[in-house]
C-alpha cells in the first residue's frame, strides 16, 4: 500500500497560518504575562513548583514562539516549536475543563467551553507542522 500523497498547501496560506499561528501566540503570552494570577488557576497541581513558574514560562514560550513564527528567517523551528507547546499546555487545558466541569460555581458557559476546546488543539498541532515543513 503507498503512502496517501497530498497536495501542499499554498505558500501564502502557510504564510497567513503562520502569521495567524504567531498573533494567538503572541497575546496569549502577553496575556500570561499581564494577568498571571489567571493562568495559575489552571496549572495543574501534578506540576512541581509554583504554578507561577509555570505561567511564566509558558508565557515566555508563546512570546517567543509568536517571534519565530512571525521571522520568515525562523518560521520552520517556529511552527515545530508552536507544534510542540501545543502540546506541551495540553494537560493545562485538560485540568482546566476538568476543574469546570467538577465546579458547581462554573456556568454553562465556560464547561462548554473548556471542553470543546480540548478537540481544537488537533488542528492547531496540524497547522503549526504544516507550517513548520513548509517553511
Amino acid at each position: 500500500m503507498s503512502p496517501r500523497r497530498t497536495r501542499p498547501a499554498p505558500r501564502g496560506t502557510d504564510r497567513r497560518t503562520a502569521l495567524l499561528l504567531a498573533a494567538a501566540c503572541g497575546v496569549s503570552g502577553v496575556l500570561h504575562l499581564a494577568r498571571p494570577a489567571v493562568y495559575d488557576a489552571v496549572v495543574p497541581r501534578s506540576m512541581p513548583g509554583p504554578a507561577r513558574f509555570w505561567t511564566t514560562s509558558s508565557g515566555l514560550a508563546e512570546v517567543v514562539v509568536a517571534g519565530a513564527l512571525a521571522s520568515t528567517a525562523t518560521r520552520r523551528a517556529g511552527g515545530l516549536l508552536a507544534a510542540a507547546l501545543f502540546v506541551a499546555v495540553f494537560p493545562a487545558n485538560v485540568s482546566m475543563a476538568l476543574r469546570a466541569l467538577g465546579s458547581g460555581r462554573a456556568g454553562t458557559a465556560r464547561r462548554v467551553v473548556t471542553a470543546a476546546r480540548l478537540p481544537l488543539q488537533v488542528p492547531l498541532v496540524a497547522a503549526a507542522l504544516r507550517v513548520g515543513r513548509a517553511s
